[in-house]
């Protein structure tokens, strides 16, 4: 599980990556909780939970961020 400190370290290009590939993952494991294939169901909770720690950090980041323009 990624913690707080190790993402905010992060640059915004990184922290985008991260979560497209989590994105992945979390579609993935869905259909495989369909399916009765799961193997750690725990896991959901920690893609689901570490995608929202991404996303506020990102919120957080654009409120902070000097308005261009």
């Amino acid at each position: 599980m990624a913690k707080r400190e190790d993402l905010s370290v992060k640059s915004d290009d990184q922290l985008s990556t991260q979560l497209g590939e989590l994105k992945r993952e979390q579609f993935n494991l869905r259909f495989q909780a369909a399916t009765n294939q799961l193997e750690k169901p725990s896991r959901v909770r920690e893609v689901r939970r570490t995608i929202a720690r991404i996303k506020t950090l990102q919120g957080q980041r654009s409120k902070s961020a000097p308005a261009q323009g």
